[in-house]
């Protein structure tokens, strides 16, 4: 199933699920996410992992959804999160997992259908696999009922994504190493994501494609992607190590 095939199967994901903690998201849950503020998008990296309930907990009333970064030490240099602790994360909250696979083409396929099992709502892959494994991938996706996303690292042009725009529900740019966390993003991150925006934008109709940034996100570089085109970013310690966690949440809201 390619192409034009899958677009009705994923339609029809945009609008999987039921509800209630530890349920879906509901029906149309990518169209009814914020429109007029930026989404907050909480990566379960930065959570203690040890407490992980807890902090769960404390966090899931101000995130829309939340971001599972899937490493296996050789795509990225990272080894992180399997498919049990985001089946653990699924029982804590009814709001959209969206799982960030960086992992070699070998196994992509597998590790899709592993985290599907596991309760993912949306998956994000890599365009640097090549057309061939990410048409594959989206098929993939789109037969398992979830939404799906692409994902561009520093080094890939924006333009790349242009011919499965049409099979995105999200579009992720990398501003940073992929893996790494703590670091400030490329100065590049910002004109990238106005080229994203522009993209996205000229392919007209009514159809929503999310446009995310991931890494170096601070509060001295998130009014920049803000203004850049950004609709999500990608909380880390902005959530889980703030002082003041609704403050921190207007203030993202105010943007």
């Amino acid at each position: 199933m390619t192409g034009a095939r899958a677009q009705g199967t994923q339609d029809a994901a945009r609008g999987r699920g039921g509800g209630g903690q530890g349920g879906r998201p509901g029906p149309g849950w990518i169209d009814r996410l914020p429109r007029d503020r930026l989404i907050a998008e909480v990566s379960v990296w930065s959570a203690d992992l040890g407490r992980l309930a807890e902090d769960v907990a404390r966090v899931d009333a101000h995130a829309d959804l939340w971001h599972v970064d899937v490493c296996d030490g050789h795509f990225a240099p990272q080894l992180l999160i399997f498919p049990d602790l985001a089946a653990v994360l699924r029982r804590l909250t009814a709001k959209p997992l969206h799982v960030h696979l960086m992992v070699d083409g070998a196994i992509l396929e597998a590790q899709i259908a592993q985290f599907a099992a596991a309760g993912a709502d949306l998956i994000s892959i890599h365009a640097e696999h090549g057309p061939d494994a990410v048409d594959r991938a989206l098929d993939r996706i789109a037969g398992l009922g979830l939404a799906a996303g692409l994902v561009l690292t520093l080094d890939t042009p924006v333009a790349d994504a242009a011919p499965w725009l049409d099979r995105a529900d999200v579009l992720t740019l990398v501003g940073t190493r992929i893996g790494i966390k703590g670091v400030s993003p490329d100065e590049t991150t910002y004109a990238r994501l106005a080229s994203a925006r522009g993209l996205i934008d000229a392919r007209g109709g009514d159809r929503r494609i999310v446009l995310a940034a991931d890494g170096g996100i601070r509060e001295s570089t998130v009014p920049r992607m803000r203004a850049a085109g950004a609709q999500t970013v990608v909380l880390g310690s902005l959530a889980f190590g703030a002082d003041d966690l609704p403050a921190r949440m207007r203030w993202l809201a105010g943007l």
